[in-house]
């Protein structure tokens, strides 16, 4: 009896150590096919990245999209690739901080095309819509080009003059100018360029913002004095649409400045007449 359970505990164990072995061997060769399977992928993308086929040979095979200010051979000329280069060796993100660092764009996507070989450079320009100017002094008088410190955008971010007339020599400047520290008026400009361009048509070449608690802004009907920057500005625009009628008065030259601080009594200061100068009329 106990000699018939030792032989059959030798036979389960005999068993049990040719089913490990098996598993054993199933799983070496498991190991096997996957480290087969990754080094022939590995070889296939080298031997692949290293053919003719997809190497960008050209600037022209690199397509500009989203821009509307920089011309496209000037994005290409910025691009830090060396022609001929291979298509999987090239870096997407180190050419988007490179061109970000080298033009006035606030966002690019630089992704690979497969079919035909190339890249896609997706930009969103910082479209200049101000003149920021901090000159002292007059600011009817005060020289644009001399005391200009850069260009502003519908953000209010500041961007150096030259790093666009470098890019582009017929770049137009835009025509609104704005005066003033920056610092200042960065918080506001935003808003306050929105409710400008979107709101009644009236027409604003300067915005004097060096003393913020009175903005003078420089329109088709004169100076405009409208105090500290407030929620009440669109009803001042509305306010000066309506004052339209001024110009065809006959004293609309003695205006020196329509004053909308306070929009329930708003005020027009004028110069006397010079009959009355001479005569010493009080």
């Amino acid at each position: 009896m106990t000699s018939s359970i030792a032989s059959v505990s030798r036979t389960e164990l005999a068993q049990r150590r040719q089913k490990l072995r098996q598993r054993r061997r199933i799983r070496f060769l498991q190991s096997s096919w996957r480290v087969l399977a990754i080094c022939g992928l590995t070889a296939g993308v080298v031997w692949a990245a290293t053919l003719p086929t997809w190497v960008i040979r050209r600037p022209e095979q690199v397509r500009i999209e989203g821009n509307h200010l920089i011309p496209v051979r000037t994005l290409r000329s910025l691009l830090p690739i060396p022609y001929p280069q291979s298509l999987f060796r090239v870096e997407p993100q180190a050419i988007a901080r490179e061109l970000q660092a080298k033009a006035p764009i606030a966002e690019v996507i630089v992704s690979r095309q497969l079919f035909p070989p190339g890249l896609i450079v997706q930009v969103k320009e910082r479209l200049p819509v101000a003149i920021a100017v901090t000159a002292e002094g007059n600011p009817s008088t005060a020289g644009v080009t001399a005391a200009a410190s850069g260009l502003l955008d519908e953000n209010g971010m500041l961007m150096p003059l030259e790093r666009y007339t470098s890019l582009d020599q017929s770049l137009k400047l835009p025509a609104l100018k704005v005066i003033g520290n920056p610092q200042s008026y960065r918080p506001s400009w935003s808003k306050f360029y929105r409710e400008l361009t979107q709101g009644p048509p009236v027409k604003v070449s300067e915005v004097d913002w060096r003393n913020p608690a009175n903005v003078i802004l420089k329109t088709d009907l004169g100076m405009v004095h409208i105090g500290a920057y407030s929620a009440q500005f669109s009803s001042q625009l509305r306010t000066l649409d309506r004052m339209r009628k001024l110009s065809a008065h006959s004293s609309f030259s003695r205006i020196t400045y329509i004053d909308l601080r306070n929009l329930d009594a708003p005020t027009v200061q004028m110069t006397k007449p010079k009959d009355l100068v001479k005569s010493g009329t009080p």
